[in-house]
């Protein structure tokens, strides 16, 4: 996999991306705003060997769930990230090298910090597997989610 700045095409491509529930509240529909948003360089898109999206990280307050900001779990320092798989590709094993291109590309030794849905099990395994430990949780009116950290000690 290889990683580069995410482009309109490839932030469009995202926006058509859907997901069965329940995750499907992954589904990204178009908006100018978050093709804006997708555009405003703190987002990636990560390639396939043949140069396909297969998926996308952000970091910053792209990664950042509104509800846990005002209830105060984003205080501590940390780079948040974010990030998506092509529908396709999930539940396929192809995680682990998704997770670990990300991490190369990000290449620091400052906490990461990203958030998921609670019931996203698959996922958090995945991140418990790179290192990264439960924190926080916290609720919307629809899900609840947890951040998870990954320091340079993990």
């Amino acid at each position: 996999m290889w990683i580069r700045e995410m482009d309109e095409r490839s932030a469009r491509k995202t926006m058509e991306w859907r997901y069965e529930p329940p995750y499907d509240l992954y589904n990204d529909p178009f908006s100018e705003e978050s093709l804006q948003e997708k555009l405003d360089g703190s987002y990636r898109a990560v390639l396939d060997e043949n140069g396909e999206l297969f998926g996308f990280y952000c970091t910053g307050e792209s990664a950042v769930i509104p509800v846990g900001k005002k209830l105060g779990v984003y205080e501590d320092a940390a780079i948040d990230i974010g990030l998506g798989m092509c529908p396709d590709m999930t539940g396929k094993g192809y995680g682990r090298a998704f997770m670990a291109a990300i991490i190369e590309d990000i290449n620091t030794e400052e906490t990461l910090r990203l958030s998921v849905a609670v019931f996203n099990e698959r996922a958090i395994k995945l991140y418990e597997a790179f290192g990264f430990e439960r924190a926080h949780r916290f609720e919307t009116e629809k899900n609840a989610f947890i951040t998870m950290l990954r320091t340079s000690d993990n």
